[in-house]
């Protein structure tokens, strides 16, 4: 079990990026790659991450995911983020649009940071917005 986490105070991005999202979506929509690439961005500083990458289309293995209520869960299992920090590898951060899915941030925390809650709905929401623009923009293709 990970060592108790610090909390990481809420940045200006975390707190402006929610009513911000879509304008800032649109301006990055140039392309799918783009966007996932701006979104990817926005997640690593938002959540202190060490690094985050984008999965067009793949819903394989079964990592820990970030939820819609900005839950953890791994397995069945809900992961207590604030009381344990983030579980160990790389957490799902799923995209879709109209119940559709679209992909998924793969999330890899910084040892020993952990982000609020109110940042990690922030970052459900980029995750829906992103989702919504892709389902616009068309497919993304993978490097």
């Amino acid at each position: 079990m990970p060592e108790r986490s610090t909390p990481v105070p809420l940045t200006h991005l975390s707190i402006t990026a929610g009513a911000r999202v879509k304008e800032r979506l649109a301006q990055a929509a140039r392309s799918p790659e783009a966007l996932a690439e701006h979104v990817r961005g926005q997640l690593i500083d938002l959540l202190q991450l060490q690094g985050c990458r984008f999965e067009y289309g793949r819903l394989i293995g079964h990592p820990p995911r970030l939820e819609q209520n900005g839950d953890v869960v791994v397995g069945r299992r809900h992961w207590n983020v604030e009381r344990h920090g983030w579980p160990d590898g790389e957490i799902a951060l799923r995209a879709t649009a109209n119940g559709r899915y679209l992909g998924r941030f793969m999330l890899r925390p910084t040892p020993g940071v952990v982000a609020p809650l109110q940042a990690r709905l922030v970052a459900v929401t980029l995750a829906d917005q992103a989702g919504a623009a892709l389902d616009t923009a068309g497919p993304l293709l993978d490097a």
